[in-house]
């Protein structure tokens, strides 16, 4: 993994938030002025887009349709459409929350260049004042991408467009779009529409065909996405593209996190350097299949996309799959993996070059996921959950999640209380095989049960001592056989009820 090293760029304004623009009786204040100018500016850029023509298409057709939704009436659609940005609210500001203590000391880390990919920033206004909000990567001609979504019954409309095109090849390279403040979930046609759109209008700035270009949106579910403000950006950010923007990039596409998340990993082959260099956002709403994360990784190994999406699948069970932080599966996650096949090809994929450019992946994959977890809303303690001695992998996986996800023992953490009696429930209750007889606990090195009683060796006090440290292990000893599991999660605190109270205000 890189070295991390202190960012001198992060300043406060990577998580603050922006004043509220209101209207004052009978004048407009200068907030409003400057907003309708960028209003002005982002109809004439979705004009040139083509999304006016379909507006007007939509009018006068009386039906228009869109793929993956179906067939809508047009007036209907274009009304929606025409009232996002006018609906579309900048939050009020708020006082900066402060990194998490679980950080990385040393700040973002200096990750590699990745040959064959270049990122821009931009701030469009979507939710936030005063910081980035969208981020664009272009990957090279010849990339190939490879990804993992949600499961979620109600995934995003963007979640939808990707899945729908990431077995789609081309020549041409790709671009991944991400803006932050608003989820675009749960919106129906006017959602789909704005990825549509979005595509359409990132493909016509890099030559690129649509079904190239890869979208995503996080933050408040249930709001339409003011998308002409996202398509205004793009002329700088189309001009604004390099190499070295990967750092920007992570920031821009924070919600509630508390700092930007990288990691990097460089892999020897046969004397020439393949890099893997990924970020991520997430914080809260973290849960297997996936989270409320997104993971944009890029490497310039020359890798064909069917070996590279079995790694990423793999990769992604034993990591993003592992973590949860309140138990709640998202609506708009992903993965996303591009190489750019500018480095050596990795050749078989049995071969010892093919396995390592996989661990190195699995490495920086395990790297954020714990990143994630050590940025959970409110979270004070990062808790490795180890189950051994299981009768299977998934039965192993039950009492790891079912002790991950708990609330009591999540309290019982942040409250650092040794509570090995909560550990039991959880066993109990998750539905795996599980003889109380055999049940074993520990905490790190503490031996607290063994064979279903409180071990005669424990003392509460070590026990209690165990619980202040801000890194804790907690192993649980099935005895019923050989399936082993692990997870991470956090402590729940107060922090956590305020960040979720306040999270729409």
């Amino acid at each position: 993994m890189a070295k991390n090293k202190t960012d001198k760029k992060k300043a406060d304004a990577d998580t603050s938030d922006t004043a509220k623009v209101k209207k004052v009786k009978g004048t407009k204040s200068e907030a409003v002025k400057a907003q309708a100018k960028t209003d002005k500016k982002a109809a004439k850029a979705a004009k040139k887009a083509g999304k006016a023509k379909t507006t007007d298409k939509a009018k006068k057709s009386g039906k228009i349709t869109i793929p993956g939704i179906g067939t809508i009436a047009g007036k209907t659609l274009a009304k929606a459409m025409a009232k996002v940005s006018e609906a579309a609210s900048i939050a009020p500001a708020k006082t900066p929350m402060p990194i998490s203590p679980l950080a990385p000391v040393d700040g973002f880390p200096d990750l590699s260049i990745v040959p064959g990919v270049e990122f821009a920033t931009a701030s469009a206004g979507i939710k936030y004042k005063g910081r980035t909000d969208v981020m664009l990567a272009r990957v090279a001609p010849g990339s190939v991408l490879a990804g993992v979504f949600t499961r979620s019954a109600t995934r995003a409309a963007s979640v939808l467009d990707c899945q729908a095109k990431i077995t789609g090849t081309g020549a041409e390279g790709a671009a991944i779009l991400v803006n932050s403040g608003n989820a675009n979930a749960f919106t129906g046609a006017v959602g789909a529409a704005s990825v549509d759109a979005i595509c359409a209008a990132v493909a016509e700035r890099l030559s690129l065909p649509p079904t190239r270009v890869f979208t995503a949106s996080t933050g408040v579910i249930g709001q339409p996405l003011p998308h002409d403000r996202v398509i205004a950006a793009l002329d700088d950010l189309s001009e604004g593209l390099h190499p070295d923007g990967i750092a920007d990039a992570a920031r821009a596409i924070m919600t509630t996190d508390t700092y930007a998340k990288g990691t990097s990993a460089v892999v020897d082959v046969d004397g020439t350097p393949v890099t893997i260099a990924g970020i991520a956002k997430g914080s809260g709403m973290i849960a297997p299949d996936m989270a409320t994360m997104l993971v944009y990784i890029f490497t310039d190994a020359k890798i064909a996309r069917a070996p590279l999406q079995r790694m990423v699948a793999r990769a992604a069970d034993k990591t993003f799959n592992c973590i949860t932080v309140d138990s709640d599966t998202s609506t708009s996650d992903m993965v996303l993996v591009a190489a750019t096949g500018q480095g050596p090809a990795l050749g078989d994929l049995r071969g010892s070059h093919a396995r390592a450019f996989e661990r190195a992946l699995h490495g920086v994959m395990l790297d954020l996921a714990h990143q994630v977890v050590r940025d959970g809303e409110g979270a004070t303690k990062f808790v490795e959950v180890s189950v051994t001695g299981a009768k299977t992998n998934d039965d192993a996986r039950k009492v790891a999640l079912a002790i991950a996800n708990s609330p009591l023992i999540k309290t019982a953490i942040a409250g650092e209380d040794p509570n090995w009696g909560r550990v039991v429930m959880a066993v109990g209750k998750s539905g795996a095989a599980a003889d109380r007889d055999r049940l074993g606990i520990s905490f790190g090195d503490i031996q607290v049960a063994v064979n279903g009683l409180v071990s005669p060796d424990y003392a509460e006090e070590d026990g209690a001592a165990y619980m202040r440290g801000q890194e804790l292990k907690i192993g649980v000893q099935l005895g019923l056989g050989r399936g082993v599991a692990q997870v991470w999660t956090c402590d729940l605190t107060h922090g956590y009820i305020a960040i979720n109270a306040d999270y729409r205000s």
